[in-house]
């Protein structure tokens, strides 16, 4: 079930800081007790600075349900690394016409310019050392820094996809970190989140309109690393769910709360176009099509399995247990593009159906723990969906 991630790709723009100024003033006659008229001022010296951006409030509505309510069918939508791309764009825009939310899983690396990168060390590694691109000049990594208040700013979530991307066939690679490997990671992500101007020797471009305080949720490279080891460094740094774990049974089911933490893994589900079981993430879609071979010819018929499985798992869910949809991604321009103009389609078209919400990890838990324990208990003890062709 492994995973690659190509080099990230760089373009556009966003959001400055900015700095509000009142000027107030008055002025009365020494002869009257009547105040004289405030003299007019300029336009240019009374226009003030637009008022700083506001973000947009969540989609979903903390309500409890009574027993034997059916709950809204969440979506998931999720994106691994998110370096700069047009398909950030894409995401951006089709969530605004949809009023969805996604879940943006930031790489550490991107924090970083090249010429920096001996700032990170990975868990065994040299200083330095990475298995994908660091993030390139100042200038991109200021990119880099407006795409993710953009983000934020539009009501989207920031997780961790942590930093160096170990997976099988590095020297160290993730599956076989300890808690406390796992726990370093961690501390250098934050780190690099948190000064990467002073690391970076940046002092142009506008600040990071969040903070550690924001990242609740984590996906490992490669959806590699065990619970035992992986959660409790994700609880020493007051982390609430992951997404990497593999399914434990094939379908779509509610996710279950594990040693603290929230696992909503990536579903194993029958796939129409492929006629078998796939697990439902944009590399292993490649890897089931053309052993993730580069072949433009290939891209009509990628398409069609990502949205025909995704149709699929959205059809059986709504109608049935109404468990959400995990919709792992990337950013990657992937096989001429293949995927992302196939999963924004069907965001397009699924975000906008009756009882249908496409929102955060972190809004969908709070609606969870909100409800009935029975009732959550009720809906979790239902069978998968999109198992086979048939349920």
């Amino acid at each position: 079930m492994g995973i690659m991630r190509g080099k990230r790709a760089v373009t556009a723009p966003i959001f400055a800081s900015v700095l509000s100024v009142f000027i107030a003033g008055c002025a009365t006659s020494a002869n009257s007790a009547v105040p004289e008229p405030i003299p007019s001022i300029s336009t240019a010296s009374s226009s003030a600075p637009p008022p700083p951006p506001t973000r947009l409030a969540s989609n979903v509505p903390l309500k409890r349900l009574a027993p034997g309510e059916k709950p809204p069918q969440f979506i998931l939508f999720s994106f691994d690394g998110v370096g700069v791309s047009k398909n950030w764009d894409l995401f951006l825009r089709t969530a605004a016409e949809s009023d969805a939310r996604f879940t943006a899983l930031m790489t550490g690396l991107y924090f970083l310019t090249d010429a920096k990168k001996r700032q990170y060390r990975g868990p065994g590694y040299k200083p330095g050392e990475a298995a994908i691109a660091f993030g390139g000049s100042k200038k991109d990594v200021i990119e880099e820094i407006r795409y993710l208040n953009r983000t934020w700013y539009d009501g989207h979530e920031m997780g961790t996809h942590f930093v160096g991307h170990f997976c099988a066939g590095t020297k160290n690679p993730g599956k076989s970190w300890t808690s406390a490997e796992w726990r370093h990671e961690l501390a250098q992500f934050f780190r690099l989140m948190t000064q990467w101007r002073e690391l970076n020797g940046i002092r142009t471009g506008p600040d990071l309109a969040f903070g550690p305080e924001a990242v609740k949720g984590t996906r490992t490279q490669c959806l590699e690393g065990s619970m035992k080891a992986l959660f409790p460094a994700l609880r020493a740094f007051d982390m609430m769910w992951d997404s990497s774990m593999p399914a434990s049974r094939p379908g779509v089911y509610w996710p279950t709360k594990i040693n603290g933490i929230w696992e909503f893994p990536v579903p194993y589900v029958w796939s129409p176009a492929l006629k078998q079981r796939q697990t439902a993430l944009d590399y292993n879609f490649w890897y089931s099509v053309n052993k993730a071979t580069d072949r433009p010819a290939d891209r009509a018929r990628i398409a069609k399995v990502v949205t025909s499985t995704y149709d699929y798992m959205l059809r059986r869910a709504y109608a049935g247990n109404r468990a959400p949809l995990v919709i792992a991604n990337h950013l990657n321009t992937w096989n001429a593009n293949a995927f992302n103009p196939a999963t924004a389609a069907f965001m397009r078209r699924a975000c906008t159906k009756p009882d249908v919400i496409c929102a955060t990890h972190q809004d969908v838990i709070a609606w969870m723990e909100l409800q009935d324990p029975a009732v959550l208990k009720e809906w979790r003890s239902m069978a998968p969906v999109a198992v086979d062709a048939h349920r």
